[in-house]
C-alpha cells in the first residue's frame, strides 16, 4: 500500500478538486488522496479538512461516515489544515440549524447580522461574503509569524464564500482576521493545526503559497 502524505477530507459536501488540484501543484512529489476512509485520514502524514455547505449537513455527513474521531485525531496529532465548513465545524456550536460542532475549540459560529451590513460609505453589503478580501496577521504579545504565513504580506487578498463566521472564545488561538464591514476571525491557530475561513485554493499565488507553506510545516 502507498504511504498517503496528505489526505483530503471527502464527507460528502462540495467538490474537492480543486483542494487536491492545487496541493498536487505545489506538493508534485507528494501522493494526495481525496478519501472518506476514516482508515486514510488515520494513516496520512499530514490532513486537509475542507467543505461547503450547512453545518447540520457538514457534521451528519461526517458522521454518517464514521470520520469524526478520525478527524479529531489528525486534527490533535499531525498537521491539519481546516478549510471554510473546516474551519467552523471545530467550534462548539454553529447559529446555523443551531447544530452542535465537533467541540475542538470552544466558541460559536455566527451569521452575519443584517443591522451590521453597512459598508464605510453607507452601502449595504450583501450576504454570503463573497469574493476578495484583505487578510490581516494576527501577532499577540510577541511580534511573530505563523509559519503557515510565511512569504505572505499582511494584508494580502484572498477569496471568500461563506455567511458565518467563527468567534473564538480564546483569543490566542487567532492568526488573522478580516473586516466585512466589522473585524471577524478568518484564521486560528493551535500547536500542529491551522484553519482559515477563506479558500486558499481559489486565492491565486498567496493562497498557493500557503497550502504550500503547509506541505512543508513541520509543527513542534
Amino acid at each position: 500500500m502507498s504511504t498517503i502524505d496528505i489526505a483530503v477530507v471527502d464527507y460528502g459536501m462540495g467538490n474537492l478538486r480543486s483542494v487536491s488540484k492545487a496541493l498536487e501543484h505545489v506538493a508534485p512529489t507528494k501522493n494526495v488522496v481525496v478519501t472518506s476512509s476514516p482508515h486514510d485520514v488515520a494513516n496520512a502524514s499530514r490532513v486537509v479538512f475542507p467543505g461547503q455547505g450547512a453545518m447540520p449537513d457538514c457534521i451528519r455527513e461526517l458522521d454518517a461516515r464514521g470520520l469524526r474521531a478520525a478527524v479529531l485525531d489528525a486534527a490533535q496529532n499531525k498537521p491539519f489544515l481546516g478549510i471554510c465548513i473546516g474551519l467552523q465545524m471545530l467550534f462548539e456550536h454553529s447559529e446555523e440549524g443551531d447544530a452542535a460542532g465537533l467541540g475542538l475549540f470552544k466558541g460559536s459560529v455566527k451569521r452575519f447580522a443584517t443591522e451590521n451590513m453597512i459598508d464605510a460609505q453607507g452601502e449595504k453589503l450583501k450576504v454570503p461574503h463573497m469574493g476578495w478580501n484583505q487578510v490581516y496577521q494576527s501577532h499577540h504579545a510577541v511580534p511573530k509569524t505563523h509559519p503557515l504565513w510565511h512569504g505572505i504580506e499582511d494584508g494580502a487578498r484572498f477569496y471568500y464564500v461563506h455567511s458565518y463566521y467563527v468567534q473564538p472564545e480564546d483569543e490566542s488561538i487567532v492568526e488573522g482576521f478580516t473586516h466585512y464591514p466589522k473585524q471577524f476571525t478568518c484564521a486560528v491557530a493551535k500547536d500542529n493545526l491551522f484553519a482559515v475561513q477563506f479558500h486558499p485554493e481559489k486565492s491565486a499565488n498567496a493562497g498557493l503559497q500557503l497550502l504550500s507553506n503547509f506541505v512543508n510545516w513541520a509543527p513542534k
